[in-house]
């Protein structure tokens, strides 16, 4: 997908382009979802897609046995996956923002982080590069409060440090909250006729699976009162 327009004043005909063909359509329902946040380090493009950067402990920790990996983010997801990937990697750095003791994550889950011999924390610090060659072997990370750049030798860099919406093809075309995600009415409607948004590209208070199929279940039967309306 590479552009949606509405292109009548009516707002009723929309294209919808991808990288071979246009689509005419009465009606459009977004489905993007979102994507992992990166953390904005220098060089992070270059280890991304299979060179050392990973969104998924599911995919990739049985791949670091025995080796050393970092874990990037302080909230239940990282702690969880970093317990996790400690069951592989014989050493797991995980880069914390916040001051020594503090994480985002629930008490009992961080308790069970700090127990873990194999879990390094290194406290209020973000990633500031992603060195190596062909693949990755260190992370710098940078120490917010003195400046200090930390050098930590790693096989894999996982990144938990949320999701942002997969929408930027949409800006001005649909109205987006401040965090890019679309904004809908409880019909999945957008402020353009004919278009709907479902799934975890929506404004909403929880992005769940169990959301998720709800919102497709009513844009697809707006989207078809919408088109037997224009028929």
């Amino acid at each position: 997908l590479t552009d949606v327009k509405a292109v009548s004043d009516a707002g009723i005909e929309k294209i919808v382009s991808t990288f071979k063909t246009d689509y005419h359509a009465k009606a459009v329902i977004i489905a993007t979802g979102n994507k992992p946040r990166l953390s904005g380090g220098k060089n992070e493009e270059v280890y991304l897609h299979g060179r050392g950067i990973s969104f998924c402990t599911t995919c990739d920790a049985a791949l670091n046995t025995g080796k050393k990996v970092t874990v990037i983010g302080s909230g239940d997801e990282a702690i969880k996956e970093g317990i996790f990937l400690a069951r592989f990697a014989s050493k797991v750095t995980v880069s914390i923002k916040h001051d020594e003791g503090i994480m985002s994550a629930d008490e009992v889950i961080r308790e069970k982080a700090l127990a873990n011999p194999k879990m390094k924390f290194v406290w209020n610090t973000v990633v500031d590069s992603f060195e190596g060659d062909d693949i990755l072997r260190q992370v710098i990370l940078k120490n917010t409060k003195t400046g200090e750049l930390i050098p930590v030798e790693t096989n894999t860099c996982f990144l938990f440090i949320g999701y942002v919406p997969d929408t930027s093809i949409f800006k001005g075309l649909l109205n987006l909250d401040k965090y890019g995600y679309i904004k809908t009415s409880e019909a999945m409607e957008t402020d353009i006729p004919g278009i709907y948004a479902a799934g975890d590209c929506r404004a909403k208070v929880l992005r769940q699976i169990t959301t998720a199929v709800g919102d497709g279940t009513i844009a697809g039967f707006m989207a078809e009162k919408h088109i037997k309306k224009e028929l």
